[in-house]
């Protein structure tokens, strides 16, 4: 197991910049979700009017990259919002645990349904935020994954103080 003190149970945050953060939350994070639908517009009204521009070579390229980079970069719920279940269960290990064991459930059932089809599994890596798992830490994450078959990513490195990237473990018949 991990010995380092980032992998163990977060702080409980002060209710009070709780409270004015879940405001914050509930005015910003429309305008947030507007913002990136709008942006997401723009890049699909810039696609159709730059399919001219794909004679360039290289230019569709670089533009499916700057789509994926955007993708990649933006998160629907940004680190700075809480959510009412973040507000009323601050510092609740058992809240924190139970929703970090029905997160990796749910990617284990999806990987044997798929194993079962024998169809190819979900893509990977898994990741599993920090605000699944603040209560209790990213080291029983670890214990809870590896309980099913699960590992860290070796593709993406994990960040116990933001995001805990897993895979499963291939499967032996």
């Amino acid at each position: 197991m991990h010995h380092d003190a980032s992998w163990g149970p977060l702080p409980p945050r002060s209710a009070f910049w709780l409270l004015i953060r879940f405001v914050l939350t509930v005015l910003l994070l429309p305008l947030w979700w507007a913002l990136i639908v709008v942006i997401f517009l723009g890049f699909i009204a810039f696609g159709l009017v730059a399919e001219i521009l794909t004679v360039i070579p290289g230019f569709e390229k670089g533009f499916l990259g700057l789509i994926d980079t955007f993708g990649d970069s933006v998160a629907v719920w940004p680190a700075w919002c809480v959510t009412l279940p973040e507000l009323r269960h601050e510092g609740d290990a058992a809240f924190y645990r139970a929703r970090v064991d029905k997160r990796i459930a749910t990617w284990t059932s999806k990987e044997l349904a798929a194993q079962k089809a024998k169809k190819a599994p979900p893509p990977g890596p898994h990741d599993v935020s920090v605000r699944e798992y603040r209560g209790v830490g990213a080291g029983y994450v670890l214990e809870a994954a590896r309980a099913r078959g699960w590992e860290l990513s070796h593709d993406r490195p994990s960040d116990p103080l933001r995001v805990v990237r897993l895979r499963r473990l291939p499967v032996t018949v």
